[in-house]
């Protein structure tokens, strides 16, 4: 451990050795910070990966497990100035090559969707469009196609048709039919891509078909499936949540042979966390991503990216605040990525410098654990994040 010492004008240069080790560029700028009596230096860059885009806050379902039941956000489509900025904004980060268009919303629901899409494919962006699977149309399809977009991912909740009407009100024949649809185009065209993914809600009303998953993944030639808990908005959801505080034993699947053209391949199954207690770790900032929303404003995550309730793991009712670090409709997306506030809180994330709400003695008496606020650490705070405990995942 090398020792430092102040210099004539304060300044303490840092050894070579040092800053080829950790790759520190001395001409590069850093956000000097401290915590626990640690200093720290954050380099101010931008090194953003991936970015998950919310074109919409507009759905044409009403699925019971939806957020969209406890906000307040209007029903309304991002405009064409938010999204230029974004465009213009993502050409500021090098190894920005990923774009997830999915929302509380139904992307394709947009009337510029294939417009926005053209636009990132035209700057080599792989694209990932996550939708209900209700509008993928026979043009929709030969678009999505004929653009190149990287991988459709369909929420479908339930294997019976019976099943899955109870949960997304709509015919589960009319999903399986546009997915059989999509991939009758896309071996028409000799393509590789979209390939699709699923994504499968885990409740008790559906737990029993959570078997049949696989059956139906290789039957719509699904290369991956996401397996999630629910996050509960109401009482009754709650009441359908299988996950809980102490330990119940894992959801089991099975792999799953898939045909992808002249190929078969075995599908992924990603399964959820059942109970709370895991190291936690947020994907969105290990994987530095940026979550930009209808109105331009930009969050570390979805469940920072608005205002809503939900039951957290022991029952506590909480409101979540929505959180940003700017937009870009008022100053670069470059710039709010590498701001101090926003650049401290991915550090503090990464850390995850935040109580365990759920594990304290004082959880049942402490008036904080009604907002996403905690008695130290910075705020908003992911005390009891369940997308962090990886019991709630994203496609």
């Amino acid at each position: 451990m090398p020792k430092l010492s102040p210099d004539q004008h304060g300044s303490f240069p840092l050894p070579p050795d040092f800053l080829n080790r950790r790759r520190l560029d001395p001409s590069a700028e850093y956000w000097l910070d401290e915590r626990d009596g640690d200093l720290i230096l954050h380099p101010r860059r931008p090194d953003a990966r991936k970015i998950f885009i919310e074109v919409t806050t507009a759905c044409n379902l009403k699925c019971q497990t939806c957020i969209r039941h406890s906000w307040a956000d209007p029903s309304t489509h991002m405009k064409r100035e938010t999204f230029e900025n974004i465009l213009a904004g993502i050409a500021a980060f090098p190894a920005l090559d990923q774009v997830v268009l999915t929302s509380f919303g139904e992307p394709l629901l947009h009337p510029r969707l294939l417009d926005m899409i053209a636009a990132l494919r035209e700057r080599k962006l792989a694209v990932t469009l996550g939708t209900n699977g209700t509008m993928l149309t026979e043009n929709v399809a030969r678009e999505l196609v004929r653009l190149g977009v990287n991988q459709v991912v369909v929420s479908i909740d339930g294997i019976e048709p019976e099943t899955y009407a109870g949960v997304r009100g709509t015919l589960l024949s009319e999903v399986t039919d546009n997915i059989a649809r999509l991939n009758e185009i896309r071996q028409q065209a000799g393509a590789a891509a979209p390939s699709l993914g699923i994504e499968f809600v885990a409740m008790k009303q559906n737990l029993a078909e959570l078997e049949g998953l696989a059956e139906l993944a290789t039957r719509l030639g699904a290369t991956r499936t996401v397996v999630s808990n629910l996050l509960p908005y109401t009482a009754e959801m709650n009441d359908q949540k299988l996950y809980g505080y102490g330990p119940i034993p894992p959801l089991k699947t099975i792999g799953y042979p898939v045909r992808t053209n002249a190929w078969v391949r075995w599908g992924v199954t990603e399964l959820p966390r059942m109970h709370w207690g895991a190291e936690p770790r947020c994907r969105f900032v290990h994987d530095n991503s940026i979550v930009v929303s209808w109105d331009g404003g930009v969050s570390p995550c979805y469940a920072l990216s608005h205002s809503y309730e939900y039951i957290a793991v022991d029952g506590v009712q909480k409101q979540v605040t929505r959180y940003t670090f700017g937009n870009v409709n008022d100053t670069p997306l470059a710039e709010i990525w590498m701001s101090e506030e926003y650049t401290r809180y991915r550090s503090e994330v990464r850390a995850f410098h935040f109580p365990s709400c759920p594990d304290c003695d004082l959880r049942e008496t402490c008036d904080l654990r009604a907002k996403n606020e905690a008695c130290w650490g910075p705020n908003p705070s992911c005390a009891d994040c369940l997308w962090a405990q990886d019991i709630v995942k994203c496609a």
